[in-house]
């Protein structure tokens, strides 16, 4: 049976590598984030809220390729954590706009060696080898955009 479906083995599966990899590294995370009470998804949003410090909450979901419903519960923690502030666009009231607080920013001086640990963690792929998985991924997600 499995020579006649070859393209159902596991192993002819690109989509089994890229979701074992990416809950390997997520993972990898847990021992950094769980400390300071954060969620590998909640440290990405952070991550996009400290180099923006406000965005709306589309903008949010596009960049992190998250939806509304993934966002709002963890948008809605976070403002009543104090990390963030949620308030409606002047310019049109159907946006939400965040803003990272004082408290949010105080996590970024936390979470400042976090790269450079994750990145020691990973010692099968050379820096060149990452840098084009980093691209190809990218050129990936790219194409829904497209």
């Amino acid at each position: 049976m499995a020579q006649e479906y070859k393209q159902l083995l596991l192993k002819n599966q690109l989509c089994f590598p890229l979701y074992a990899c990416g809950r390997k590294i997520v993972s990898a995370y847990t021992p950094y984030l769980k400390p300071l009470g954060l969620t590998y998804t909640q440290y990405v949003v952070l991550m996009v809220l400290w180099e923006k410090e406000s965005v709306n909450v589309g903008q949010l979901g596009s960049t992190l390729h998250l939806d509304a419903g993934t966002l709002t519960p963890l948008l809605k923690r976070f403002e009543k954590d104090g990390y963030i502030t949620r308030e409606r666009s002047k310019e049109d009231e159907r946006i939400t706009v965040l803003n990272i607080t004082a408290k949010g920013n105080a996590l970024k001086k936390k979470c400042k060696d976090i790269p450079a640990k994750i990145a020691k963690t990973i010692k099968s792929l050379s820096k060149e080898d990452a840098t084009k998985l980093y691209e190809l991924l990218y050129k990936f997600l790219e194409e829904e955009n497209e």
